[in-house]
């Protein structure tokens, strides 16, 4: 009772990892310009609002120079903005995979 279960179960197994091998050929190429898309995504979310709240610090400093660094501190909270924003990219893009893997089963 236990070999028959086994053995459908690794049937089961077989049978999904050829449906993906199939799926990943079906893609093609498609799938790699996809992974470079969302490796650029991940980097303009990140550059993006680094720069743009470095320039607003810059500019807080001219404006308004004193003791503290504008320029530091609106570096910093840029870069975290961006990478909050980078982590909500890959975890979209991660539910979006794991929601095709299920759909696949």
């Amino acid at each position: 009772m236990d070999h028959d279960k086994s053995e459908n179960n690794f049937q089961e197994q077989v049978s999904q990892k050829e449906q993906r091998k199939l799926k990943a050929r079906r893609e093609g190429q498609q799938s790699i310009w996809q992974g470079f898309g969302v490796f650029g995504l991940v980097g303009w979310s990140v550059a993006i609002p680094t720069v743009l709240f470095a320039l607003l610090g810059i500019f807080l400093d001219g404006r308004y120079g004193g003791k503290q660094s504008y320029t530091l501190a609106m570096l910093a909270a840029g870069l975290f903005i961006g990478i909050l924003n980078a982590w909500y990219w890959v975890d979209k893009k991660m539910k979006e995979i794991n929601e095709e893997e299920l759909s696949d089963e």
